[in-house]
């Protein structure tokens, strides 16, 4: 989630040309480490983790240009950025698995109580979906967010403003025929399920996704140099300060380690016996299909491209300084998450050397 520059501009890339080289199906080790390496190599980031968990099996590889920090790579916090929205699409699936809210729910009703619903309302499954009708960015951010523009340009748009935009916004579209990825829309999502459930959103993410999932490691806010790691502008030198995502919390505030990432990614392989696992089964199913033959396909947490072995699920983040990607495939048991700290604005390895390295698994 960067202000201006989406991790993907217009939505996910269009990698459904990228083909994996090709390999041998082994299961063997080294084979798997070897290729880990290879794509930690291919990311030219001061700091670069691969993680992947095979049929329960994981493989950790790290590396980068800078020297290795105090503390090892792949136990230190990395903003996840937009992949956070992962996170809000669970809990929201959860929410409703267990009938306490449903994707219908008029999101302006939730946050103003007083107001009705009118027709046509802008709902819970609309903002989760990007199919809101809201820009990617309030219309006042950029204007709010200039002197900030290079340090943290969320920072200077609190929880207040966001929810204020979104009430007195005007339609342009109507809710539910248009995509259009949307930090906006999912920072509002957060907000309203924080009204309907009288819960501040760190608690309630905490108290329903990640304690239930044994993820005590994630934070949604910044820490220390002892955890977490420092990101760095394209020249892969210059630091950037930590993350502040004002009222944007839900969009993208998740910082994780690499094994926090397999864990979260390991309950989406084999829900069964585990906490919320009606809703990590619910963000697999398909929920809109769009672009030419409907090629792009969404779940209410994923964006979901197909394989000859079964569907692979994977969604990106990118902040000022670092980029993150988190990726599953139930029909084989493997799950990738990747971490870098260096935001690339052009012939970005990062995206499809990840990308690439799940789908040839």
């Amino acid at each position: 989630m960067t202000a201006g520059a989406l991790p993907w501009p217009g939505g996910p890339p269009d990698l459904t040309g990228v083909r994996p080289p090709e390999v041998p199906r082994a299961e063997d080790e080294e084979w798997v480490r070897r290729r880990l390496d290879a794509a930690v190599e291919a990311v030219a980031a001061p700091d670069v983790v691969f993680a992947l968990s095979r049929h329960g099996r994981r493989t950790v590889r790290t590396g980068g240009t800078a020297p290795p920090p105090p503390v090892p790579r792949e136990r230190l916090r990395y903003e996840l950025g937009s992949a956070s929205k992962t996170f809000t699409g669970l809990l929201l699936a959860h929410l409703t698995d267990t009938g306490l809210l449903s994707g219908g729910e008029p999101a302006a009703v939730l946050l103003d109580p007083a107001r009705r619903p009118g027709a046509e309302p802008v709902t819970l499954a609309h903002l989760i979906t990007h199919t809101s009708g809201l820009p990617a960015l309030p219309a006042d951010f950029f204007v709010r967010a200039l002197p900030a523009w290079r340090t943290n340009p969320y920072a200077r748009y609190p929880a207040e403003r966001v929810v204020d935009a979104f009430l007195r916004r005007r339609r342009h579209h109507r809710p539910g025929t248009r995509w259009h990825y949307s930090n906006f829309g999912v920072a509002v999502l957060g907000h309203a399920l924080t009204a309907a459930t009288a819960t501040p959103w760190e608690e309630l993410l905490t108290g329903r996704v990640l304690g239930p999932l044994g993820l005590d490691g994630i934070t949604l806010v910044p820490g220390s140099p002892d955890t977490d790691a420092i990101g760095h502008r394209r020249d892969g030198m210059t630091p950037v300060p930590p993350l502040a995502v004002g009222g944007f919390q839900a969009a993208g505030a998740v910082r994780a380690t690499a094994r926090d990432l397999l864990t979260f990614l390991e309950a989406h392989l084999d829900p069964s016996g585990l906490p919320l696992s009606g809703a990590l089964r619910a963000v697999r199913r398909p929920v809109l299909r769009r672009g030419l033959g409907h090629r792009h396909v969404h779940t209410v947490a994923w964006f979901q491209h197909p394989t000859e072995q079964g569907p692979m699920y994977f969604h990106g983040g990118a902040t000022l300084g670092q980029q993150a990607f988190l990726g599953y495939r139930p029909d084989i048991g493997t799950a990738l998450a990747g971490l870098c700290t260096r935001r690339f604005r052009a012939r970005d390895a990062f995206v499809p050397t990840a990308y690439a390295l799940l789908a040839e698994m």
